[in-house]
């Protein structure tokens, strides 16, 4: 086997949720544990934990899968059971798709590409080109595939935050690429500094490495915080003055949970905005159909535009993108779905936007009932969730666990986050997966469990942890 395969470690899908998994069926055969369920909090899965999808999205990729139902015979039967303008929007899609069990361009499909365009241009005020917009199997391959056109040799590096979401870090390992780190300010609310992104560059420099991009994940995973329109211009500004290339990931651009004092601004619009001067800055931004309120994770649609890049590297681009024929059709629909919902006046307007804010309001909620609980709890500090699906909560672990942690050879937050596993059936994160401050320890939590459960979840944290301090204290 290759030494940069063995090399790659991917948190969220590591040792926590492989114990979880077996709990799991231990519980389908009958045994009798000290927890009714497990519940995933590893990973941002909506759906998992019982999210319901959006009923448009799901008719219309319904009617796309079996054409047959759009047939004259047919017609009566099904508009009885899907709206008018869901039976409309299938019937356009397969005009521009034909078969969904064929491949498509491999870019994805064009009609589904402009309208993603059509999506970037209402969101920034800027255009975007169709043909500057690759769909991905989820923004993950974008990433994955952008971060291998950047590396060159082994020499190559690529800045990436600390705390980060381990597929960067793993695909560095496997592209045989340098991370250069940059720490977040906890203290804070994961702000980040110029000049702490200045430094790290210098130091890597001057150890030979050949920094060459900045990874900005906005909103932040796993920290959940949003950058202002003003540390952006900063960042920007930062990329053009030291040759870099960004890489901004913006999957969580509508999980915004302070609007009014964060919004979302997309790196696109922000740069546009500066400016002749940045004309040349290039950009990559990914999007993806599996956060917000849609949680299609399954489906695997996502995309990517290319902002500023050379006609010859968008050729290298496509060609990576061929070898892999296309990206899935059922994939490339939601993302069409994503970026062209039920407009007002429409038939399914109502029902969607319903759905959507629901589903919003739930995640607001869960998301401030869960900082409470981690900061009511002894030795845990918890920065509230600007955005995203996640919570980072620091816990001062006691020289006890520790010492006990190392015995077993783990890291202390592994050690806790096991420990909390194996008592409650919550399966969480340790900070040592995403990467923290030396001498420091945290966990990763989604809020997402259903809210009507919300309440015995948080007390079954709270019970472990109290128990946890009590077992480990001096």
């Amino acid at each position: 086997m290759h030494p940069l395969v063995r090399s790659v470690e991917y948190a969220v899908r590591g040792a926590l949720p492989i114990r979880a998994e077996a709990l799991s069926k231990q519980l389908q055969n009958g045994e009798k544990l000290g927890f009714d369920r497990v519940v995933f909090c590893n990973i941002g899965n909506p759906q998992q934990l019982n999210q319901k999808p959006i009923t448009f999205f799901r008719q219309v990729a319904s009617l796309c899968e079996n054409p047959e139902l759009l047939k004259a015979e047919n017609r009566q039967l099904v508009e009885k059971l899907y709206p008018k303008d869901a039976i409309a929007r299938a019937e356009l899609l397969l005009k521009n798709i034909g078969s969904i069990g064929a491949y498509s361009h491999s870019k994805g499909i064009p009609f589904i590409r402009e309208n993603v365009a059509k999506f970037i241009e209402r969101r920034d005020g800027y255009p975007a080109n169709p043909e500057h917009i690759f769909l991905t199997q989820g923004a993950s391959s974008g990433v994955q595939t952008v971060l291998q056109i950047l590396t060159q040799h082994n020499k190559c590096g690529i800045m990436i935050p600390i705390p980060q979401y381990p597929l960067y870090s793993a695909t560095l390992s496997l592209v045989d690429a340098q991370p250069v780190p940059y720490y977040l300010n906890e203290k804070q609310n994961w702000g980040l500094n110029v000049d702490d992104l200045k430094k790290s560059v210098e130091e890597s420099r001057a150890k030979g490495v050949d920094v060459r991009a900045l990874v900005i994940i906005n909103p932040g995973n796993p920290t959940g915080q949003c950058l202002s329109e003003e540390n952006m211009r900063e960042i920007i500004d930062f990329c053009h003055t030291e040759h870099l290339v960004l890489l901004a990931d913006e999957v969580y651009q509508t999980n915004i949970y302070q609007p009014e004092q964060r919004p979302f601004h997309s790196f696109k619009k922000v740069l546009m905005s500066m400016g002749e001067k940045y004309q040349d800055q290039e950009l990559f931004s990914f999007h993806s159909t599996s956060k917000g309120m849609i949680g299609e994770c399954g489906r695997r649609g996502g995309y990517l535009e290319c902002v500023n890049i050379d006609e010859q590297v968008l050729d290298q681009l496509y060609k990576i993108a061929s070898i892999s024929l296309c990206p899935n059709v059922h994939g490339q629909i939601m993302v069409d779905l994503m970026t062209n919902p039920p407009a007002e006046g429409d038939i399914s307007h109502e029902q969607f936007k319903s759905e959507n804010d629901a589903i919003y309001e739930s995640l607001r909620r869960r998301a401030t009932k869960l900082a409470t609980c981690f900061n009511s709890l002894e030795g845990m500090t918890c920065n509230d969730a600007e955005g995203a699906m996640y919570l980072f909560p620091q816990i001062q672990i006691p020289e006890k666990a520790i010492e006990a942690a190392k015995e077993k050879n783990m890291a202390p937050d592994a050690f806790y986050a096991m420990a909390m596993l194996e008592a409650t059936g919550v399966c969480v994160i340790p900070g040592t997966g995403f990467g923290q401050e030396p001498g420091t320890w945290h966990f990763r939590s989604t809020f997402l469990p259903e809210e009507h459960l919300f309440d015995s979840f948080c007390s079954a944290i709270e019970k472990f942890h109290q128990g946890f301090m009590d077992k480990y204290r001096a």
